[in-house]
């Protein structure tokens, strides 16, 4: 045991089964999210906004945000409020855990058989009793550019679902006569 060892403290959290924490200086609510309203337009992963106590929250759908199966009508769902880049996000998971202090000497690197898309939003892990605690870097959670990108398309011009940019009409190719 180390004696000036430094700790940090993790809110866990479950999506489909997998462990994961944040660490407790992020967290800035656990709420059970009420209603909430589709953007148009925006990416897979944004599941919405929703007011909470008078601010408006962009909630992102940490299932989509993992590639993991998406939510069944019904299925339970909780959300942790976070504070970044002067916007208020809450991340939808399947159920919020407790807290746990963990010593920092103990958290590993990302296990070279770590799902890819896992590894990417991952500050490392903790092997505890059982399982693996996958500790997420919340700036790399909420680097939604590539998926914002690809929901408007260039420029902020969205597409009109068949790829051509800022047209409503098929562009048809001229026959050869």
């Amino acid at each position: 045991m180390h004696d000036d060892t430094a700790f940090t403290e993790f809110v866990t959290f479950t999506i489909v089964g997998q462990t994961f924490g944040l660490p407790i200086a992020c967290v800035q609510d656990v709420f059970k999210p009420a209603r909430i309203t589709r953007v148009p337009l925006a990416g897979a992963e944004i599941a919405g906004v929703l007011n909470l106590r008078g601010r408006i929250v962009t909630a992102v759908d940490m299932r989509c945000r993992l590639d993991a199966k998406k939510r069944e009508e019904g299925d339970a769902l909780m959300a942790i409020g976070i504070e970044a880049k002067g916007e208020s996000f809450g991340l939808l998971v399947d159920a919020v855990g407790e807290v746990l202090k963990l010593p920092d000497y103990d958290r590993e690197s990302n296990p070279i058989n770590l799902n890819g898309k896992l590894a990417a939003l991952s500050a490392g892990v903790y092997r505890l009793e059982g399982q693996l605690l996958v500790v997420l870097d919340i700036g790399r959670v909420l680097d939604l550019r590539g998926e914002a990108v690809a929901a408007r398309g260039i420029s902020g011009i969205p597409m009109d679902g068949i790829g051509h940019y800022g047209t409503s009409k098929r562009v048809r190719p001229r026959s050869a006569e």
